[in-house]
């Protein structure tokens, strides 16, 4: 049997377990699983892109077990009530190929993209950064402004979106956040002057630049996660050019990242080895970092791995027959003659109820 998490099931476990908890485990299992990065089978994920979104689908394995997700991203989609980013995913054993877990994951990315940002920023943000701009107030901010209050003690959020609208729904429901201070920005410039951390997620899928050099200080870091496909971007080219740029995964992030717009030879990170040690993340208090994150199917395995855990030891969800149960393996067939015979003994047990009460007593 598989285990299945519908979007209900999700939000009962991340409320039972609490966000803040659920933020900063998922956190370490991400760390936990970049640190065994030479472990895993990695491929850029694949893309189909269409003039209004992109539909992807992100595979990862390592010898025990294999995970993917369906994602989309389709800006136009709030204008028709529906969300921007879908997501559901699988892990499955490696050894079998039987699918462990089915689960939503438009929830869980959201969660597992605010962790990773949070899980980076302790790496490369300057020591006791507290002051973050949050530019992009859309579905994902909330997600971001509570694991950097939780995971590295942001205590004052400047937020600003070009739909006042956002704005309003962000500040309504980080409200009862204790000791957050959301302060409301009159633009993006405002809001990122004196910020030590600033996150970028908006989702318009165009050539943007919402970060300008101009509004770039001596020891920022920037935390950019809407330029997440080919010709989308948040950031103007010059910002990287005097950063030091931490990525995913490069072949991906060359793609699709806000690298995009620079020299395929432009010398990048990979966040693997920040993580591990084997290179430095923020090499000076004065030096600006920037985190060109796309999303990478690794967070995701972790996400699928720690969920599962989660849901059975919390036995969350439903067992649900994914693949066709039965005690020969060969005879796929039955699933489909077992049905039919017993429709047909049904029918003839009723046509012999009907004879045996019309004969005579």
């Amino acid at each position: 049997m598989t285990r299945f998490l519908d979007v209900p099931a999700m939000s009962r476990l991340v409320r039972e377990v609490g966000v803040p908890r659920f933020l900063t485990e998922l956190a370490q299992a991400i760390r936990d699983d970049y640190l065994r990065w030479s472990e895993f089978d990695k491929s850029a994920r694949l893309a189909c892109h269409s003039p209004g979104g992109v539909i992807e689908l992100m595979p990862v394995a390592d010898a025990q077990r294999f995970a993917f997700k369906y994602v989309n991203g389709h800006p136009s989609n709030t204008g028709r009530g529906l969300f921007t980013v879908m997501a559901f995913g699988v892990l499955a054993e490696v050894d079998t190929g039987y699918p462990l877990l089915l689960s939503e994951l438009t929830l869980t990315t959201a969660l597992r993209t605010a962790a990773t940002s949070a899980l980076v920023a302790r790496e490369l943000a300057n020591p006791g950064s507290r002051r973050m701009a949050l530019i992009g107030n859309g579905a994902q901010s909330e997600f971001q402004a509570l694991a950097f209050h939780t995971l590295l003690g942001v205590d004052e959020i400047r937020v600003f979106d070009v739909d006042p609208a956002a704005t309003d729904k962000l500040v309504r429901n980080l409200a009862a956040t204790p000791g957050l201070r959301v302060i409301r920005a009159a633009s993006t410039a405002a809001a990122v002057r004196g910020a030590q951390i600033v996150t970028t997620v908006t989702a318009d899928k165009t050539l943007a630049t919402i970060l300008t050099p101009d509004m770039i200080e001596p020891g920022m870091h920037i935390n950019a996660i809407g330029g997440d496909c080919p010709g989308k971007t948040e950031l103007h080219a010059e910002v990287l050019r005097r950063a030091r740029v931490i990525v995913e995964y490069e072949p991906q992030t060359r793609i699709e990242g806000d690298i995009q717009q620079l020299p395929a030879d432009f010398p990048v990170t990979e966040l693997w080895r920040v993580l591990s040690g084997s290179a430095a993340g923020r090499e000076h208090t004065d030096q600006v970092t920037v985190f060109d994150s796309v999303g990478f199917a690794l967070e995701d395995y972790s996400a699928l791995r720690y969920v599962y855990e989660l849901a059975l030891a919390r036995g969350a969800g439903d067992d649900v027959a994914l693949v066709p149960p039965g005690a020969n393996p060969k005879d796929l067939f039955s699933h489909l003659a077992e049905p039919a015979d017993a429709a047909a003994r049904a029918a003839l047990a009723s046509v012999l109820g009907i004879l045996r009460s019309t004969q005579p007593a």
